[in-house]
């Protein structure tokens, strides 16, 4: 009977744990939705913006700007690595933490001097653990994060870029394809690069195979139009450029939080489904110990009558 009543309570156990691992599955659609959201509507006008960017830039040559202007040879860089605040999310955080450790291995080989910023508890304490420094933390970007918020960031950036504090700008961070597809990648922002700003922004309903480099060339041709500059080419570039990298970390962030939320979703649902399959073993287990010691009870029971006979 000990036996039984130990696979009882442990089944109980496993039991109020799925109940748990259920409910933060749910959590994570209903944030996971309301994130993707988001990064839908802030899609078109990403993609819009660096278009007219690209655009103003080849059609003007003789026009530039200091963000658009490429630093060789790179002596110092800067890499934000966006993490998250909370942890069950399967290997969210290790992937994007092993392409930013290898960004800093290539950084160190190359003679760079690597500054590290973190956004989410997970990543500080990972860098506090390997007793590296950090340069900045940030802990208030959720899976909502504020565009004002996002916008003060890369104020601070261009003001580090501009003074020459930095001459690279990296991100870290988990880049979202499609609900069923997302891979942690590290992106240069500063300088911003026209010829990235020219390619479509991906889809964040359809896989990015959707979109290649040559079909976004191509499709780019195809809709070319002439533009007429009012006031001036300089003018207009001079607000386009800091515009165009606000948006573009803002989408670092919104594709993290999408991502994030997707894999606590796929981390729990894994959870719960193992919760239930251990359910199913432990009944198993405690209908056969309870058969053995019914087994044994009429046992004894037909011993001690034949016993009185």
């Amino acid at each position: 009977m000990a036996k039984a009543r130990a696979i009882i309570k442990r089944r109980k156990a496993v039991e109020n744990i799925r109940k748990i691992t259920r409910t933060m599955e749910l959590i994570a659609t209903n944030r996971f939705r309301k994130a993707l959201n988001r990064a839908t509507e802030a899609e078109a006008f990403t993609r819009k913006i660096a278009e007219l960017v690209a655009d103003l830039c080849e059609t003007s040559a003789e026009v530039s700007h200091p963000l658009l202007t490429r630093r060789e040879p790179v002596k110092r860089s800067l890499l934000l690595v966006l993490t998250s605040n909370r942890g069950l999310a399967g290997a969210y955080n290790g992937n994007v933490l092993r392409v930013a450790n290898a960004r800093l291995l290539d950084d160190q080989t190359a003679g760079i001097d690597t500054k590290i910023e973190v956004a989410g508890k997970r990543g500080i304490n990972y860098f506090r653990f390997r007793r590296q420094a950090v340069e900045t933390a940030y802990t208030q970007f959720e899976d909502r994060p504020q565009y004002e918020e996002v916008e003060a960031l890369a104020e601070k950036y261009i003001r580090l870029y501009l003074g020459g504090s930095i001459d690279r700008l990296d991100v870290a961070y988990t880049q979202f394809f499609s609900s069923s597809r997302q891979g942690a990648t590290v992106q240069t922002l500063l300088p911003v690069a026209t010829a990235e700003l020219g390619q479509t922004v991906p889809s964040v309903r359809h896989s990015r195979s959707a979109t290649t480099p040559e079909a976004a060339a191509s499709d780019k041709k195809k809709t070319r139009v002439p533009y007429e500059f009012l006031p001036d080419p300089a003018s207009i570039l001079e607000e386009l450029v800091p515009v165009s990298f606000k948006v573009r970390l803002f989408k670092c962030f919104l594709d993290a939080a999408v991502s994030e939320q997707i894999a606590r979703m796929v981390a729990m649902g894994g959870a719960t489904k193992n919760a239930d399959d251990l359910v199913k073993s432990l009944t198993r287990q405690y209908n056969r110990a309870r058969q053995s010691q019914i087994t044994r009870e009429l046992a004894d029971i037909v011993g001690a009558a034949a016993a009185l006979q």
